[in-house]
């Protein structure tokens, strides 16, 4: 158990004396963290907080711990200041795997290239993850999808990723060099995990377009559509099996962008202008607002499975 992220949870619902809330600040669904606090609460034996459905409160033994508990938080916080500036030629990054390993890698190089006193040292982490990271700073800048909520953390440049459909060699629509969104209808769709808003913003855009998937999977892998019986969304892919193909008008936009909390310094922002290089460069992003290349395709009055 990692007990000082588990007194920084107990801190921030202190401070908002609702779950909800709390979670929000910290980035992260409200149910993980009410089991994180009653983990702690049996970690120390005593009950922080009284529960109803209307309010929460805390504890005589929670106001007791509540001031050790943001000093020892207040400490480590301190501590890992100071160890940072001791290892200032270290920059911990976070970045989402599905980025792909050439992306990943270019990045990296661009960032020794760029800065080459300092270390990167990259963890591939879903955005969800980076959020709470960052927030208990054992991250010093992340390379995140958004939606995310995190109220305190700062931004860099927004960029935005068109993804195509990625399907099996099998599929019939694979014969084909571009796909409707509603083509897609009656198929099952993988998507990565841990990065919600990303989901709710592309099902919802999906259903704008007429494709409701008959069942959503989260998956890193894309072991279900090789075998047919999914399709997926993202970057161009070249594998045995796999077909991608673009989305008529680019219907989908996956926005990214730096992310840290509190001042960048220099080699986080640094790293924020390599990652915007990179990513037009290399997985074809462009500023927020920039609208997508249009393509035309009669699409056939029938539909194509029908």
């Amino acid at each position: 158990m990692d007990i000082v992220r588990h007194l920084r949870y107990f801190t921030v619902v202190a401070e908002e004396l609702h779950f909800g809330n709390a979670a929000i600040r910290l980035g992260m669904a409200q149910p993980p963290l009410s089991q994180r606090i009653r983990r702690l609460e049996e970690e120390l034996g005593v009950r922080l907080f009284d529960r109803s459905s209307r309010q929460v409160r805390l504890t005589e033994s929670g106001r007791a711990l509540l001031a050790e508990a943001r000093e020892i938080v207040t400490r480590v916080d301190r501590l890992r200041d100071l160890a940072g500036q001791g290892e200032s030629a270290v920059l911990r990054v976070g970045v989402t795997p599905d980025l792909g390993s050439s992306v990943i890698a270019a990045l990296i190089a661009g960032f020794r290239e760029q800065l080459p006193e300092v270390r990167p040292a990259p963890v591939e982490m879903w955005s969800a993850d980076q959020v709470i990271a960052l927030t208990d700073g054992t991250l010093d800048v992340g390379l995140l999808r958004h939606p995310v909520t995190a109220p305190g953390l700062s931004f860099g440049p927004v960029l935005v990723q068109r993804p195509g459909v990625v399907l099996a060699e099998s599929d019939p629509l694979a014969a084909l060099s571009s796909v409707h969104l509603a083509d897609l209808a009656g198929r099952q769709l993988v998507l990565f995990p841990r990065e919600p808003g990303l989901h709710e913003e592309t099902l919802t855009e999906c259903r704008h377009h007429g494709f409701v998937p008959e069942q959503v999977h989260e998956a890193q892998t894309l072991g279900l559509v090789l075998a047919g019986t999914a399709v997926a969304f993202g970057p161009r892919v070249e594998l045995p099996g796999l077909r991608w193909r673009p989305l008529l008008g680019g219907p989908l936009a996956w926005r990214i962008s730096t992310a840290w909390r509190g001042q960048a310094g220099d080699a986080a922002v640094a790293f924020g202008a390599v990652a915007v290089r990179v990513l037009k460069e290399r997985a074809g992003m462009t500023d927020d607002g920039t609208a997508p290349t249009r393509r035309v395709r009669a699409r056939p009055a029938s539909g194509f499975l029908s």
